[in-house]
């Protein structure tokens, strides 16, 4: 069954979220793998590296995505990420760029939730 590049993405995240990164790794990298998060080398071992070292920090993380938005190649995750259930968490967008159905590119913004906000609307 060929899913589709929402499904991948969406798989990637829960997979790493779950601490499976090498799977989610073997799973959904291609050979050209890039990203862009600016505390890490933009290669995928050593974005792998730091995803598995805050799995093993954090085995409690809960990804609950919000919503997932498609078009042609790229795809973006937005989610409310929390390391541990009593965490307020952030609320993370991850965008994909796909190439031959694997993931080429990566991108990650996030944004802290505050405790006390005067947005009536909450951050999703």
């Amino acid at each position: 069954m060929k899913n589709s590049l929402k499904e991948k993405a969406v798989s990637f995240l829960q997979l790493v979220a779950s601490g499976e990164v090498r799977q989610a790794y073997q799973r959904y990298i291609g050979p050209e793998f890039r990203h862009h998060n600016p505390f890490f080398r933009g290669d995928a071992d050593s974005l792998m590296l730091a995803m598995e070292e805050n799995a093993t920090k954090n085995p409690q993380k809960v990804l609950e995505v919000k919503r997932v938005i498609g078009e042609g190649d790229v795809v973006a995750v937005h989610s409310h990420v929390k390391q541990n259930q009593d965490d307020l968490g952030g609320a993370v967008v991850h965008i994909f760029r796909f190439h031959n159905s694997l993931i080429a590119e990566l991108w990650d913004v996030g944004q802290a939730i505050p405790e006390n906000s005067p947005n009536e609307n909450g951050v999703f």
